[in-house]
């Protein structure tokens, strides 16, 4: 069935929405845990796909390890840096328009888990990455103590209740295992977990502090994982 001209305008309004929902960036913690990351796993210079990419911030922390930057995102965000390459796109719907293998990293900042099919997307970041290059995705974390205890008290996760930036912009709530076996169905090697290691406290607005030992998963309101693509590809039967 084709959709009419009428659905896909409505279809598009709502991503529209959702991505206007999201503001265009995250926490810097955030981005620190994937600048951190890239110091760890990334030698530096090549291309950087950042997909979903709001208004660039992601750029503002890595761009000294790339020599080119493509930025994916339904929609354009006003402060988007002029400099950079951006390709407008629907997240939810088939192939960016962009070819196999052009990004050494790709990059999906806190998007999975405003899309409708996070296997979908996965692939489609694989897709883009070229063979030994890195697939990092964000989101926020669902066994944060904090998480744990909304989820027991309200029968939701603490980033999926019905609030400003949150749901509907937030459909998708992912946990590590899911990750594992997504990156895993995807043929990605080398998968690692890390955490934010910045996440507040239950029932205030006060932040865990981390040089007092309060990191890793239960302490962490955003978590990422990391994954290589094959340089000799795989093929599963």
């Amino acid at each position: 069935m084709i959709a009419s001209d009428d659905t896909k305008q409505i279809v598009q309004a709502d991503v529209e929405n959702r991505a206007q929902q999201s503001l265009g960036a995250s926490s810097e913690p955030v981005y620190q845990m994937v600048s951190r990351t890239l110091a760890q796993q990334y030698s530096g210079n090549g291309v950087l796909v950042d997909v979903g990419c709001g208004s660039g911030k992601l750029w503002s922390f890595v761009g000294d390890r790339f020599n080119h930057y493509i930025g994916v995102d339904a929609v354009r965000y006003a402060d988007l840096p002029a400099d950079t390459e951006f390709i407008p796109f629907n997240l939810d719907v088939g192939k960016a328009p962009l070819p196999d293998g052009c990004a050494d990293v790709v990059c999906a900042v806190e998007i999975i888990e405003h899309l409708e099919n996070p296997r979908a997307f996965v692939r489609e970041l694989v897709r883009l990455t070229k063979p030994g290059g890195l697939v990092i995705v964000t989101t926020p974390n669902q066994l944060s103590l904090l998480s744990k205890l909304t989820l027991i008290l309200k029968n939701q996760f603490n980033a999926f209740q019905e609030a400003p930036g949150l749901y509907p912009a937030h459909i998708t709530a992912l946990l590590e295992i899911d990750f594992y076996r997504i990156y895993t169905e995807c043929n990605l090697t080398d998968l690692q977990i890390q955490y934010s290691n910045y996440g507040r406290i239950p029932f205030t607005s006060w932040h865990w502090p981390e040089n007092l030992g309060f990191r890793g998963q239960a302490f962490s309101d955003n978590i990422l994982c990391v994954g290589q693509k094959p340089k000799v590809q795989i093929y599963t039967i």
